[in-house]
């Protein structure tokens, strides 16, 4: 039987980060392709401590229908520490818990955009959020990222030229794919020029927690009086990534949208894991774990980059982050980097091609991005050295 795919599906391509993990059931590959957290990070004991509390407690509210908007006690906890940490919070403001920040970039597409409106990204950006606004069927819009964030009069002059434009979506703390931090002028100029032309931004903050250098700098969202900013993030790497809970604060009037068609997703984000993860922020240090998962990574990143400082040739170039997972790395133009991501894999060690990352599916960059947080400190250092090994040979071949 010939079978007809969506307009809105058929031209989707499986994420090639989904696709690369299917390559690492070999034991002897050393990955640097998934944006997993640390095994390392997750409060093993302390979780089962208080799941097997619950359900010696509270059984039927954990196995039981629960209410779209999220167990009310943990979005008051949200809450709470949103405006402790981010000053975010303001009168006319509602929170919605979502399966896992995926799920907020989804629907807050889903309630502003129509058919064949445009969706303005960093580029590169979040291989993730770009498939969820195609599936929705926006077109997404790049913004070339450099390394304090996109350009503002570049983002006033697209927005002049694309009346279409419904949403801006930004990572400003520790961008995903590049691993860069927006600069707090570019932060102020960007949210004028929106709130100027009436768009909505879309600030996706998943690392925001994990900075482990520099000073931290004040969210979009903090700077809203307006109401346009719809700022998502989630409990994937600060607690677990599998329990897939995340969480969006915004406009009501938008997340009341966003409550409706969660609805016909998923009912409510899995109520057990939300009974479990306020008990965690409530009942134990909350701040202290991510104290301890910062002091992780800040070694592991640190390591990463002294071992590509001492075996990759001068003219590959690579981010220097000051939180969150990935590191970009840049090849010089002579090295072809599908070739290159080809080449590191036969030899035992798996990255991301940059292309991935793009707005324009059928476009191309000579980079690959690193993650940090999921090898092994023996699996960084051998890992770094592989992939110094190809680019010199490689670029010998010139």
């Amino acid at each position: 039987m010939e079978y007809y795919f969506s307009d809105k599906l058929g031209k989707l391509k499986p994420s090639a980060i989904r696709e690369i993990f299917k390559s690492l059931s070999d034991p002897n590959i050393i990955s640097f392709a998934a944006g997993n957290p640390s095994p390392l990070s997750f409060p093993v004991s302390d979780m089962a401590q208080i799941s097997a509390d619950i359900f010696a407690s509270a059984p039927v509210e954990a196995l039981q229908y629960s209410v779209t908007e999220g167990y009310p006690p943990l979005r008051s906890a949200v809450e709470a520490r949103m405006r402790e940490k981010f000053s975010i919070g303001r009168e006319g403001d509602m929170t919605i818990i979502t399966s896992g920040g995926q799920q907020g970039i989804e629907l807050a597409c889903k309630a502003l955009c129509n058919e064949g409106d445009v969706v303005i990204c960093e580029d590169p950006s979040f291989i993730g959020a770009l498939n969820a606004f195609r599936s929705c069927g926006a077109k997404t819009v790049g913004l070339p990222i450099e390394g304090d964030g996109i350009d503002p009069d570049k983002l006033d002059a697209l927005l002049e030229r694309t009346p279409n434009a419904k949403l801006v979506y930004l990572i400003p703390t520790f961008q995903n794919p590049g691993g860069t931090t927006m600069g707090l002028e570019k932060r102020k100029a960007v949210y004028e020029i929106c709130r100027r032309r009436g768009i909505m931004i879309l600030e996706d903050n998943p690392y925001g927690e994990l900075r482990f250098d520099g000073e931290d700098l004040p969210t979009l969202k903090s700077m809203d009086t307006e109401g346009i900013v719809l700022y998502s993030s989630s409990f994937s790497k600060i607690l677990s990534a599998g329990i897939r809970l995340g969480y969006l604060c915004g406009p009501e009037p938008v997340v009341q949208k966003m409550v409706v068609a969660k609805q016909s997703e998923d009912v409510h984000t899995n109520i057990f894991f939300q009974m479990l993860t306020y008990r965690y922020m409530t009942e134990r240090d909350l701040d202290a774990h991510i104290d301890g998962i910062r002091k992780l990574y800040r070694a592991k990143c640190a390591l990463m980059l002294d071992t590509l400082d001492q075996h990759m040739p001068s003219s590959v170039t690579y981010s220097r982050p000051e939180g969150g997972l990935f590191i970009w790395m840049t090849l010089p133009d002579s090295v072809d980097m599908m070739t290159y991501v080809r080449a590191a894999l036969e030899q035992g060690v798996a990255v991301v091609p940059g292309n991935t990352f793009l707005c324009d599916t059928e476009g191309s960059i000579n980079a690959v991005r690193l993650n940090y947080s999921t090898p092994s400190d023996e699996e960084i250092v051998r890992g770094c050295e592989i992939l110094a090994k190809v680019a010199r040979e490689m670029l010998e071949k010139r």
